[in-house]
């Protein structure tokens, strides 16, 4: 009996054993993990911003930026479908990424120790220096240490690093007060900084870098911090499946290489949009103007637009370079992407006359775009912008205008409001979104300077040319035609353009 007895419960034992291993096995086979899940539903989900640094549209309407790329190629690397997320607010990444709304959040986040308490953090693809950011003013010293910050007005974004970041200074610095802000952008801050209605700001060095060209006058001036990691950041759990991929794609020769291309082409500060001064206008003029005056002409004869228009236009593009190559890969004279140089039959960017007479033929298109009943100059600042930023994002501005009562026809009003396309609370209600809408502003700007440049140029080679030979005895002086600026300062140099009577 006692023997029955020990055979039962070791019967009992073994099919227990053999249950749980079969409930294991069981478990296994139907477990999967969140990256099978991922690649099983085909679609990789994603928290990110609508900013020049993350994600928006490009001239042509395509989704483009840093973050988007990276993402992009993320996604292929995994062999699935990219899908944004664009909450309201920044803060609101973070809650997508917690509720698992987003496998990702993916905004040029930071890794900070207190994100480091909920969230996990891909390998960092980039550095970033938290700076304070503050505008040249005459009577004004500039920043230099932090017990300059005492009774100053400061705004940040709300659950930012750079929030964080005052919150531990303000423990050594119990001085420090600031706003946090759950509507503003980065840009909207700068902005505020730029028209005096804040003291300072704080922005990654990158961002500001990318975007000072629109800000004249502002500067950076302290470093709060040493430079922190940038990364993706998901949820903090057990299973790490999707983690490790990050790890397996950021360790990857091609992802290097991309990121290298990346950070060229969004992150490298772009000078494109600076005005030059008027001397290295003329050297340019005597230099490279002469080898490639003749196509501009020919382009006016084949479509009707202005030379000296093309001209600018070229030069505001490459500075007349046949051989120019942006960060973002468009070339030559004009600096066609590959999509315009076969939309108007260029085959080769780098080849003078092609792409001056490809740019004309664009032009052309685009202001074929332009409502009729917009004629004579005001055609042709709309088409300037149109060929910067698209035609879309154009007619964004234009809608934002005419909600506003001001006239959608008249570049003095729309150009007031295409800067509005890189705030949230407008560009969310129009049709293509966020937009660097102080671009077309500078880019329009700075071709009616160099039009005028060039045709007062033009105006003094022919007064010139016209004057009989000087006896030696004139010869002996320095003749100056007045108005020249003697100094190569950009004010000299507005001063100068604004006595042109312009012909354009």
């Amino acid at each position: 009996m006692r023997i029955n007895l020990f055979h039962a419960k070791e019967l009992l034992f073994l099919l227990i054993s053999v249950s749980l291993f079969a409930a294991l096995l069981l478990y296994n086979l139907g477990h999967h993990t969140q990256l099978d899940s991922i690649q099983k539903n085909g679609t990789l989900r994603v928290a990110t911003r609508n900013t020049s640094t993350t994600y928006y549209q490009d001239n042509n309407g395509n989704p483009t930026g840093f973050e988007y790329e990276l993402l992009k190629a993320f996604a292929d690397y995994l062999g699935v479908e990219l899908e944004l997320i664009i909450p309201d607010t920044f803060g609101e990444v973070f809650t997508l990424v917690q509720n698992r709304s987003a496998h990702i959040a993916a905004a040029g986040l930071t890794m900070t120790e207190e994100r480091k308490k909920s969230f996990r953090f891909s390998p960092a693809y980039a550095y970033s220096t938290p700076t304070l950011i503050y505008r040249v003013t005459q009577g004004k010293p500039e920043p230099k240490t932090i017990a300059d910050l005492e009774n100053k007005s400061i705004k940040v974004i709300a659950n930012s690093s750079h929030a964080e970041l005052l919150r531990t200074l303000k423990q050594t610095y119990g001085f420090l007060k600031w706003q946090e802000t759950t509507t503003s952008s980065v840009t909207e801050l700068l902005e505020d900084v730029y028209e005096q209605e804040i003291d300072y700001t704080i922005s990654d060095d990158f961002v500001f870098d990318a975007q000072k060209s629109y800000f004249p006058g502002l500067k950076k001036s302290l470093a709060l911090s040493k430079p922190e990691p940038v990364a993706w950041l998901l949820i903090k759990q057990n299973d790490q499946s999707l983690l490790r991929a990050t790890n397996r794609f950021f360790e990857a020769p091609s992802t290097q290489d991309l990121l290298v291309r990346l950070k060229k082409k969004y992150l490298t500060r772009q000078t494109r949009l600076g005005y030059v001064d008027i001397e290295t206008f003329r050297s340019d003029l005597e230099s490279r103007f002469c080898k490639l005056e003749q196509y501009f002409m020919i382009a006016e004869q084949e479509t009707d637009i202005d030379w000296r228009l093309l001209a600018s236009i070229a030069y505001q593009e490459s500075h007349w370079n046949p051989k120019a190559v942006s960060p973002t890969g468009v070339k030559g004279v004009m600096m066609l992407t590959r999509a315009a140089a076969r939309e108007v039959g260029v085959k080769d960017r780098t080849h003078p006359e092609e792409s001056i007479l490809g740019g004309a033929y664009y032009l052309k298109k685009v202001m074929a775009k332009i409502p009729d009943r917009i004629q004579g100059k005001e055609r042709i600042w709309f088409s300037l912008a149109s060929y910067n930023i698209g035609y879309g994002h154009l007619e964004d501005a234009r809608v934002l205008t005419a909600r506003a009562g001001r006239d959608p026809d008249k570049w003095s009003d729309v150009k007031e409001f295409l800067p509005l396309l890189t705030q949230k609370k407008y560009y969310q209600t129009v049709r293509h979104g966020y937009a660097r809408g102080y671009e077309p502003v500078l880019y329009v700007k700075n071709i009616r300077n160099y039009y005028d440049l060039l045709d007062w140029e033009l105006r003094k080679a022919r007064i010139e040319a016209a004057k009989p030979p000087l006896s030696p005895a004139e010869n002996e002086g320095e003749i100056v035609m007045p108005g020249n600026p003697l100094n190569n300062g950009e004010e000299a140099v507005q001063e100068m353009i604004d006595t042109i009577p312009s012909t354009l």
